[in-house]
């Protein structure tokens, strides 16, 4: 018996899970090949080694993924079977990513802080208008600057 197939409620022998789109998508194929090539040494990774790893039965759609990111200038070919990151350090991309949300954070509490002086600024316009056309302040003559 295999190790992901399951036994039914009669014992008999279910077909492994199958696998979602998203889980076989090229996007988190994507996603995790980057991931493994930031933990090699030197940026240097073996492709054998990566379909290994990211168990891909079709090693074609790593070369799908190698392909477009020697295409803009990401990677670069080392040898047969060995790539090379070429673009900024991985590192540095999660820093610009940090400095992203805490921009975005900043911006959000300043629309706030905005709104809040927006709001000031009408509360203070109608008490104005109110205190000028008050009967009770007829009296008192106001020349506005």
């Amino acid at each position: 018996m295999c190790s992901a197939c399951k036994l039914g409620p009669l014992g008999d022998i279910l077909s492994p899970p199958e696998k979602t789109r998203y889980d076989t998508s090229l996007g988190l194929l994507t996603k995790k090949f980057v991931d493994l090539l930031a933990q090699s040494p030197d940026g240097v990774l073996d492709l054998n080694l990566a379909a290994e790893t990211l168990q891909v039965v079709q090693k074609r759609r790593l070369y799908d993924i190698t392909n477009v990111l020697e295409g803009i200038h990401l990677i670069k070919k080392k040898s047969k079977n060995n790539i090379q990151w070429m673009g900024c350090s991985l590192l540095e991309v999660e820093g610009s990513l940090g400095q992203r949300q805490r921009l975005t954070a900043e911006l959000s509490a300043l629309g706030e802080e905005e709104q809040k002086l927006e709001q000031l600024i009408q509360r203070c316009t109608l008490d104005m208008r109110h205190m000028s056309e008050s009967a009770s302040n007829q009296k008192y003559p106001f020349v506005p600057s």
